[in-house]
């Protein structure tokens, strides 16, 4: 076999093989569209290398010669400035109350004293929070996604996040340990990651981290947030491919459920460890939180916001779950990177603003919030439809691009992706080629029975 022949034979072997990698790969991670079209392209595009290596030299030539041309065009389409985005200004101007985010409000019951001196406040939501309230809600078995088991399932694990929430703060130990703050970071960190995390960072507490006002868990409603911390510890656990897959259906807010419980246990753990060096530190968990824990962890170097208004994770993407702790334990900051890769592949895809079932999700450009560019989901639009299903959804969640498994082969699209811009945009093309524009919900785990309905 002469030279020209072995290269044409080693490009048919190269999409026989790649292709059918990920053929493989897709069955492993069952997604049956993916993976009965990359085995019949492994076949279809490597075949006609492998038949024209029997062909006169001449034809070999020429095929070859395009093949190395249309390689090269690729390789400078990698490198082409495409699809840079500036940051622009993303630090809001004012601190949140949050008496005013969709959760708080969801807790108002008509008639309470709370319920009245809100909406003396801010009369503009009434109507519509009344209009959401009157919905079967969440983890209601009168919702159109009601399992009973997964829902009791679900509700035993709040339960559990709820007995927490006491030990978020506590006694200080009154003798103080002297620390190196690169070694304690070094060793909380690590902790961290042995604990359950994925990812995890530290950022200086800000004015606009913190809530300005007690929105729900324990503490006065409405009472001013003191909180004087000088470091934020934020980490980001993962929320399982399998389960979150079948969403908007009850599974995936179990495992919602699940996340939060394990993010809230590791901030738990961290925040006793160092008070008992005799620091003070504060747990943020769910249901108990003093600070925006997305904010936190964004400008700990963890990701950075999407199109779906969640935190876009390197790795996992917006499959996560976030915990917070603040302390004045001398740590080593980490900085935020200047990788904008996912504010452009945000920008174009548009995959989660598909997929709403509501269209809660903007399909314009970011618009600052507050002082901040940002993309602003319609959050009374989105819990709204919680109430109808009685899940929390995470369609947007399930369906992107950046959640699929943190495998090798999964890491070289994403490394791709943040290094091009003519990368994300052949990226986002064949997202939708493989998996579909707009997928339904995958089946729950063997091990979860079927909706009553369904039996």
């Amino acid at each position: 076999m002469d030279l020209t022949a072995a290269g044409l034979v080693s490009v048919g072997l190269l999409l026989l093989v790649g292709l059918s990698l990920f053929g493989l790969t897709s069955l492993r991670e069952r997604e049956q569209r993916a993976a009965r079209l990359a085995l019949a392209l492994a076949i279809a595009t490597s075949l006609p290398f492998f038949l024209v290596a029997l062909l006169p030299l001449q034809i070999q030539t020429v095929v070859l010669a395009v093949v190395a041309l249309a390689a090269a065009l690729l390789l400078v389409l990698f490198f082409l400035p495409i699809g840079r985005v500036e940051r622009g200004n993303d630090v809001p101007r004012s601190r949140v109350d949050e008496r005013d985010i969709m959760f708080a409000r969801a807790r108002l019951e008509p008639g309470t004293p709370n319920y009245e001196t809100y909406y003396a406040l801010r009369p503009e939501k009434q109507a519509s929070d009344d209009k959401t309230r009157s919905l079967p809600g969440l983890l209601s078995l009168e919702a159109r996604e009601a399992h009973p088991l997964v829902f009791a399932s679900t509700e035993a694990t709040f339960s559990l996040i709820e007995e927490l929430q006491g030990a978020v703060e506590g006694p200080v130990a009154p003798e103080r340990v002297e620390t190196e703050p690169g070694v304690m970071t070094a060793y909380l960190k690590g902790l961290t990651r042995h604990l359950g995390a994925r990812s995890v960072g530290v950022c200086e507490l800000k004015p606009y981290h913190i809530y300005s006002h007690i929105g729900r868990g324990p503490g006065e409603y409405g009472a001013p947030v003191t909180l004087d911390h000088r470091y934020a510890i934020a980490f980001a656990v993962e929320m399982d491919r399998e389960m979150t897959s079948t969403a908007p259906t009850a599974p995936t807010t179990l495992e919602s459920a699940n996340q939060y419980a394990r993010a809230a246990n590791i901030a738990v753990q961290l925040a006793l460890l160092i008070r008992s060096l005799g620091y003070p530190a504060r747990a943020h968990i769910d249901g108990n939180y003093r600070v925006i824990a997305p904010l936190v962890a964004r400008d700990a170097g963890l990701g950075e916001f999407g199109r779906m208004g969640l935190l876009m994770t390197p790795t996992l993407g917006p499959r996560i779950r976030l915990g917070v702790v603040t302390t004045d334990l001398p740590l080593i900051l980490d900085q935020r990177g200047d990788d904008t890769s996912v504010l452009d592949f945000c920008r174009v895809c548009k995959k989660c603003a598909e997929t709403c079932p509501v269209r809660a999700i903007p399909f314009g450009d970011r618009a600052e919030m507050d002082g901040a560019l940002r993309w602003r989901i319609n959050d009374d639009l989105c819990f709204r439809y919680w109430n109808v299903a009685g899940t929390d959804c995470a369609r947007c969640m399930a369906m992107c691009p950046y959640s699929y498994p943190d495998s090798a082969l999964h890491n070289l699209v994403r490394w791709a992706a943040r290094r091009s811009g003519f990368a994300r945009r052949a990226v986002i093309w064949l997202d939708r080629v493989f998996y579909g524009a707009t997928p339904g919900p995958r089946p729950a785990p063997d091990w979860v029975p079927p909706q009553p309905e369904q039996i």
